[in-house]
Formats: C-alpha cells, sequence, structure tokens
C-alpha cells in the first residue's frame, strides 16, 4: 500500500450529467473565498454599530437642540435683557434678529431630528448642512453664551460625524444576513 500526497483541491461532485461541479464548501466548513473558522458569517457591515447609534443619538440631539434652539429664540425675542449686551463684535447682530435666527434653525432642526429618527433619506443629508450651519452660527453667538457655544459647537460635529458615516444601506443588508 503506498501513500498519496494530500490533494490541495477541492472535493468536486459528480451530477447526473457527468459533469463535474466544484463543492459549494470548502473544507473548513466554509463557502469558498471566505476566510477560515467564519462559518456562514460574513464581513461585518460598513458603518455598523457605532455609526447606526450614533446616526440615532444624532437624530434625538438635533431634535432637542432644536427644541432649545426655539426656546432660546423665544426667550431673545420676548426679553432683550436675557443676554448681556456685547459691545463691538464683528458679527454683531442685534437680540431680535437672533430670535429670529434661533427659532427658524431650531424647527427646521427639530423636524430634521424627527425625520432622522424616523430613517428619512432626506433627513441625513439636510443634518449634514443643519449641524454645519449650527456650528457657524454658535460661533457668531459666542459672545452672548460662550460656554454653551463651545458646548454646541461640539455636538454639531459630532453630529456631521455620525450622519457622514452613517449608510443605512449597510447597516440593512447586515440586518437581512
Amino acid at each position: 500500500m503506498t501513500q498519496q500526497p494530500h490533494s490541495t483541491q477541492q472535493p468536486h461532485s459528480t451530477s447526473t450529467g457527468g459533469e463535474e461541479k466544484s463543492s459549494a464548501w470548502n473544507d473548513s466548513g466554509g463557502r469558498p473565498g471566505q476566510a477560515p473558522g467564519t462559518r456562514g458569517h460574513g464581513a461585518p457591515p460598513s458603518g455598523g454599530g457605532l455609526a447606526v447609534g450614533g446616526a440615532v443619538f444624532a437624530g434625538v440631539l438635533m431634535l432637542m437642540n432644536g427644541v432649545i434652539a426655539i426656546l432660546q429664540g423665544i426667550s431673545a425675542l420676548a426679553k432683550d435683557d436675557v443676554y448681556t449686551r456685547v459691545g463691538d463684535y464683528v458679527y454683531s447682530i442685534n437680540l431680535t434678529g437672533w430670535g429670529v435666527i434661533l427659532l427658524c434653525v431650531g424647527a427646521v432642526g427639530a423636524v430634521t431630528g424627527w425625520g432622522i429618527l424616523r430613517g428619512m433619506s432626506w433627513a441625513r443629508v439636510c443634518g449634514i448642512v443643519l449641524a454645519s450651519l449650527s456650528a457657524i452660527l454658535q460661533f457668531m453667538f459666542l459672545p452672548y453664551a460662550p460656554i454653551w457655544s463651545v458646548i454646541m459647537i461640539a455636538v454639531d460635529v459630532f453630529v456631521i460625524w455620525a450622519l457622514a458615516v452613517y449608510d443605512p444601506a449597510a447597516s440593512m443588508s447586515g440586518a437581512r444576513r
């Protein structure tokens, strides 16, 4: 009895017509081209886990930021003495102007946050644009509320990141596996 060397080729099966077909599974139990030891599991979807959670969190932040901006706008319109008056500032806008701006951006932000939470595709793009605009406006609002403005700029940067990396198609295909 002689020993034959081990074959590195995939096992073949013969169909009823006498043709050879390659097996749908490799020796490790997975599909051909799949990494050994991964048995039926593909690569994780891009933009999974953290991005999906980040997009939901970004939607909640947009919704809350919109409501807070509406309240800030109302307070700026109702009483001009809520915020301290700033002397000579390059980007000076009176508080009535800031009230109108905050009301408009807040209303659009709240609707966009709701759209993000509902999974609307338009809301993702609108959220990125709105968070960018909000960061610019918060920079201009620095003299009136410096600590709050810096915090809101950081929140806006997170929202931009979370909405930019989130890929709803990849997370949906990962849920179907």
